[in-house]
């Protein structure tokens, strides 16, 4: 009887251990699932990440006729005796982010020589996207683009570039002059910002058989009355768009509403139903 208490505690003793393992492994697992689910949210489900601020809407999404942007009293002004009075459009695969069109005329002065003008007027536009960013943001790097480029131009002297105030959002404007064929030509590039629409218009002129040069300040003058004119038409463009035509009423009615909107845009010409050219001075 001595000897078998003993051996009856061994037993005992062997028979707790497996019940302390199993106690130790569901502690185990136990944590293991806490370490899993410490990540998640009461509901299980992972928290979702913060979305992408959108950019901001492109102001404009269509772009003027380039030929009917600038008033055909201006064009008479400015490029008198002009070849083609409603202009020469440029080839484009898309009018509604690029378009341009050009004027240039020899006005004979008989003895006391020619006077000969060259403009041209170009609209570039952005839309807006996630990724490249605002519609506004890619026209201002447009913008001065076109200012380096007009300040770079091959052959050009005496370079000039200064602020310009009252001419869309932000314009500079870029003067020298160039030597060609024989005469000296001014040159005014005007290269102006409005919303997500860039405004790029150049004007130069030169005397032939022994008229004078133009000055620089009649030529930049008029280079900046134009793209007035033409910023402003982007502005129409989109107004005009805005406005849906009048319900009911005559065909006559109708046109005398477009008459009044053309009257308002500050171009007194339609627009130009001139075939794409790429000609220019």
């Amino acid at each position: 009887m001595h000897r078998s208490a003993p051996r009856l505690s061994r037993i005992l003793a062997c028979a707790a251990v497996p019940v302390m393992l199993v106690a130790a492994g569901c502690s185990s697992d136990s944590g293991s699932d806490s370490k899993k689910n410490a990540g998640s949210s009461s509901s299980g489900t992972p928290s979702a990440k913060p979305s992408e601020p959108t950019v901001e809407a492109a102001r404009f999404d269509d772009l003027p006729d380039p030929c009917g942007a600038i008033a055909k009293k201006t064009i008479k002004d400015l490029v008198p005796e002009a070849k083609k009075e409603n202009g020469t459009a440029g080839r484009s695969n898309d009018l509604a982010a690029r378009s341009s069109c050009s004027w240039n005329g020899l006005d004979d002065k008989g003895v006391d020589g020619s006077q000969y003008r060259w403009l041209d007027v170009g609209f570039t536009r952005f839309d807006s996207d996630q990724s490249l960013g605002s519609g506004a943001k890619r026209a201002t790097a447009e913008y001065t683009k076109q200012v380096a480029k007009a300040k770079a131009a091959e052959g050009a002297e005496k370079v000039a570039a200064e602020p310009t105030t009252g001419v869309g959002e932000e314009a500079t404007t870029v003067t020298y002059g160039l030597s060609k064929t024989g005469e000296d030509f001014v040159y005014a590039t005007v290269v102006a910002r409005t919303g997500n629409v860039v405004v790029t218009l150049t004007y130069n002129g030169a005397g032939y058989a022994g008229a004078k040069t133009p000055s620089s300040a009649s030529i930049v003058k008029g280079a900046q009355k134009a793209t007035k004119e033409a910023v402003a038409a982007v502005a129409d463009t989109a107004d005009t768009k805005a406005t849906p035509p009048p319900a009911g009423g005559s065909d006559d009615a109708k046109k005398d509403a477009k008459k009044d909107t053309a009257k308002g845009s500050g171009s007194d010409s339609p627009k130009s139903k001139a075939k794409p050219n790429t000609k220019t001075s």
